[in-house]
């Protein structure tokens, strides 16, 4: 009976440490489940401004749309910091694609290389570790210093990948720069280059790392070669490699998706894929008719939501893409539904037309938030996909790239001119409040135990009571 109170004990003690580190903790792309949804205590206020409730603003060094890290009492930002001429102005804010379709926050629309940046400017590559109470910089790393390989869109950055962090140590992607792995204090452990390849118009990369137990994951689609890896964390070596024959470039990141069944490693792409995460063997695929796979997948222990971009038809050819597809746990196998049809063995339910640009899919209290690349909310039954409210315009709110993300009962959807419009949850379509920050945002947030991290063009805004 002792033994018995003893190991009933320890296990309380082990679920309360794990509860208390995912709410310290934000250590990868939109969260501890890298789907935007933080626990319901985090009680970041919903009220902030030029003057309320920002805890600390610090300028913005260089360029980058990648997301903050969150590690207890640190907050990670890569960022490439372009070398500029004497008496040469520097230039920040990126260009604005609402008035047509330039580029997205990860590859983006028309406008071909006279919009890219050029490859003759001089570069370094920097990751910065911040004190998360006060916003001092505790250390600061250059990974890499030189010429970029390929092009990047005007609208992009050559630090556009969020880092991913287990605690002991911080793995950051800078595209075709390579993989730097980082103590937490700063020293550089192991660093690994994957190569350079050519992306589509030279619209430049921004797939983010995933994270399981002792690898990380990157994918690598380009017009040149696509393949997805396994690195081991302690040394950066290749654990297997997938080759992606039939996949162009791609901007969404790889997630793990831990559902009621297992954990699988999901990939989008014109074809959604999942990988059982030690071998990188396919369990199941998922035809997405093409389009452009920018947003990142979001998954629960139910239901994984996936989706691509419609690419619009020129020149008389047919669109193809936009589709948004709900996905059951224990899949396997080509799930795709037969011509005509809208579910499978593997798919609970299949829209031709609705997938999500640049904005990742959000799944809060039963419903399911699709961002378009606009100010148009759309929300879903999660269960269904039968329509709640469509192509609803947040008054107020420009052009969205960031993804929303939910806590404390309500969405948040921040759009690249600084209003975060807080969204209640339900069958109606209810505006709480709007928050107006004067910067230029495109980089998801990160939450943590009370705070809020948000990067913009010109400054990272700490908000908290």
């Amino acid at each position: 009976m002792k033994l018995f109170n003893h190991l009933s004990i320890a296990s309380t003690t082990l679920t309360l440490l794990l509860a208390a580190s995912a709410l310290a903790n934000s250590p990868q792309f939109r969260g501890p489940a890298s789907n935007g949804v933080y626990g319901e205590e985090m009680k970041v206020p919903n009220e902030w401004g030029a003057d309320t409730n920002i805890k600390w603003k610090i300028d913005a060094s260089g360029r980058g749309w990648s997301s903050p890290v969150i590690w207890e009492d640190k907050v990670f930002i890569t960022t490439a910091v372009e070398e500029k001429k004497e008496g040469e102005p520097e230039v920040k804010e990126a260009e604005q694609p609402r008035r047509r379709d330039r580029g997205n926050r990860g590859g983006g629309g028309g406008g071909g290389r006279d919009r890219n940046q050029s490859l003759d400017k001089l570069f370094t590559w920097e990751v910065h570790c911040l004190d998360r109470a006060t916003g001092k910089t505790l250390w600061k790393e250059i990974a890499h210093k030189g010429k970029p390989t390929v092009p990047t869109h005007r609208s992009n950055t050559y630090a556009s990948e969020t880092p991913v962090t287990d605690g002991n140590r911080l793995y950051v992607y800078f595209g075709m720069v390579g993989v730097f792995c980082y103590e937490l204090d700063g020293k550089l452990a192991w660093k690994k280059d994957l190569g350079s390849y050519e992306m589509t118009n030279g619209w430049g990369t921004s797939s983010s790392l995933a994270l399981h137990e002792d690898h990380i994951f990157v994918q690598v689609d380009s017009e040149e070669e696509s393949f997805l890896t396994a690195l081991t964390t302690a040394d950066g070596k290749e654990a297997w490699r997938a080759k992606r024959p039939d996949e162009g470039s791609n901007w969404g990141s790889p997630v793990i998706w831990k559902n009621k069944e297992r954990s699988e490693l999901i990939v989008g792409g014109s074809k959604v894929r999942s990988y059982e995460p030690s071998t990188g063997k396919v369990l199941w695929e998922l035809d997405m008719n093409g389009g452009r796979s920018s947003a990142t997948p979001s998954g629960d222990l139910e239901r994984l939501i996936v989706g691509t971009e419609e690419r619009r038809a020129r020149g008389g050819r047919e669109a193809s893409g936009g589709r948004l597809c709900s996905v059951k746990p224990g899949a396997s196998g080509d799930i795709t539904p037969k011509e005509g049809e809208t579910t499978s063995a593997g798919v609970h339910w299949m829209l031709e037309k609705g997938g999500p640009a640049m904005a990742s899919p959000l799944i809060y209290k039963d419903y399911l938030y699709i961002l378009e690349r606009s100010n148009i909310l759309n929300c879903y039954h999660v269960k269904t996909g039968e329509p709640v409210y469509s192509k609803t315009r947040v008054k107020g709110a420009r052009a969205f790239w960031a993804s929303p993300w939910a806590h404390d009962g309500n969405v948040y959807c921040l759009d690249d001119s600084g209003t975060t419009s807080i969204i209640k949850p339900g069958k109606g379509y209810e505006v709480v409040s709007a928050n107006k920050l004067d910067d230029q945002f495109w980089a998801s947030s990160a939450v943590a135990d009370g705070t809020l991290i948000l990067r913009g063009v010109e400054s990272i805004y700490c908000i908290g009571q």
